[in-house]
């Protein structure tokens, strides 16, 4: 009787064991193998769709940053224009005003006058153009 149950017990054992590495049906193979493409292919999908999204904005970044940088560069050229200017006319200003006083009083007075007027012009100018024109 004891080797009747051990063979019995043997025989189940067999056939649970076999039955965990049974081979899948062909059809149901294809179709795994067919989700798993699918899968695999809107999986890159996406990867693709977010790396071409990713370059987007990084290419649209890059074109901002350059705009700004090449703003900057003007302010700083037109600054150093306007700066350029103020110091030629506070030059000129002062060989004027050293001529002016070779001149008779009204006529001092009036030449003083326009050599100031103009260094004045010319430093509101380049306070204007350092502002930018939408400051204005």
């Amino acid at each position: 009787m004891r080797y009747a149950v051990i063979c019995a017990l043997l025989a189940s054992a067999s056939l649970g064991l076999s039955a965990c590495n049974k081979a899948k049906s062909p059809d149901e193979v294809q179709a795994n193998v067919a989700k798993a493409t699918s899968d695999a292919a809107e999986t890159n999908a996406k990867a693709d769709a977010q790396r071409k999204q990713a370059e987007a904005q990084a290419s649209e970044e890059l074109v901002k940053e350059r705009a700004d940088a090449e703003a900057k560069a003007r302010d700083k050229s037109v600054a150093a224009v306007a700066d350029q200017a103020v110091t030629e006319a506070e030059g000129e200003t002062k060989i004027a005003l050293a001529k002016c006083d070779a001149l008779q009083a009204d006529a001092q007075q009036q030449c003083r006058g326009q050599a100031n007027a103009h260094l004045q012009a010319v430093k509101d100018r380049a306070k204007a153009a350092k502002k930018g024109p939408l400051e204005q």
